[in-house]
């Protein structure tokens, strides 16, 4: 069973670089990446992932 993983990051090339990290590990699912903390809010609802990579400085969310 793949860890479902959702991918938080106000930088696209930090997502960017977390993406092809997980990619290339077997055990990952990528079910979505967001750029704002109300996206990641409304994925964390639509996608239910176990694993959240959150950028801890998210503009107006911090």
């Amino acid at each position: 069973m793949k860890i479902r993983t959702l991918i938080v990051d106000d930088e696209g090339l930090s997502r960017r670089g977390v993406e092809l990290r997980l990619r290339n590990a077997a055990d990952f699912e990528i079910v979505a990446q967001c750029a704002t903390g109300r996206e990641a809010l409304a994925a964390i609802q639509q996608y239910k992932p176990d694993l959240v990579f959150l950028d801890i400085q998210m503009p107006g969310m911090s």
